[in-house]
């Protein structure tokens, strides 16, 4: 009798076709790492980028809304409507003007704000009152991370860079009369520079 011939894979057949199912397998997963990978490297991206944008906004919007109105300081001091310059534990301090007031609250709609760079963070602070009698502590607001470097210059009258405002030169003459260090600068520049975009420039007009 002759036997039946059994048809099937042979053990080398098994063992290549495993190999070549690993292989696509392997590549597979790493074209799908990659993809991943890419795709969470897009989405942080796009959140710094928001968050400068946010950060830049919130300056232009500060800044451009300026107002020339000193306040006197916890001492009873006067304090000009901006100020700021390197020397400063906050770079630049300013009172702005339309502060929206929905919930119809007994305060004005000047605001007083300053900008603070502290361990690489960019904190926007501001004050619910502006003449500041007694002890008021201000609220902050974390604006953006991984800052190196917060700069501000200030276009004078007459056309000439300031690195701090009031100016030096005046800064006498303001003492002895207030109202003077309400002067407000032509334009702001405002330069950040961040750890991992570099530095960011903006040249802000003032009103009037």
């Amino acid at each position: 009798m002759k036997r039946a011939i059994t048809c099937g894979f042979t053990l080398l057949e098994l063992l290549v076709a495993l190999a070549v199912f690993a292989i696509m397998a392997i590549a597979a997963y790493s074209g799908l790492h990659s993809v991943l990978f890419t795709r969470a490297a897009v989405e942080e991206e796009n959140r710094r980028l928001a968050a400068v944008q946010l950060a830049i906004f919130r300056l232009e919007q500060d800044i451009e809304q300026t107002v020339p109105r000193g306040i006197r300081d916890a001492y009873g001091e006067p304090q000009p409507a901006l100020h700021g310059g390197e020397l400063l534990s906050e770079a630049l301090i300013l009172t702005r003007a339309g502060w929206d007031n929905p919930l119809s609250q007994p305060r004005a709609n000047l605001q007083r704000v300053a900008y603070r760079l502290r361990d690489g963070r960019l904190w926007r602070l501001h004050w619910n009152v502006l003449d500041q009698g007694g002890s008021v502590e201000p609220h902050e607001t974390l604006l953006l991370e991984r800052v190196r470097e917060f700069q501000v210059r200030f276009l004078d009258q007459s056309d000439a860079w300031q690195n701090a405002w009031p100016p030096a030169a005046s800064h006498a003459a303001a003492n002895s009369h207030p109202l003077e260090s309400n002067a407000l600068p032509h334009a702001v520049e405002i330069i950040l520079t961040l750890e991992d975009w570099g530095a960011i420039a903006r040249l802000l007009p003032l009103p009037g």
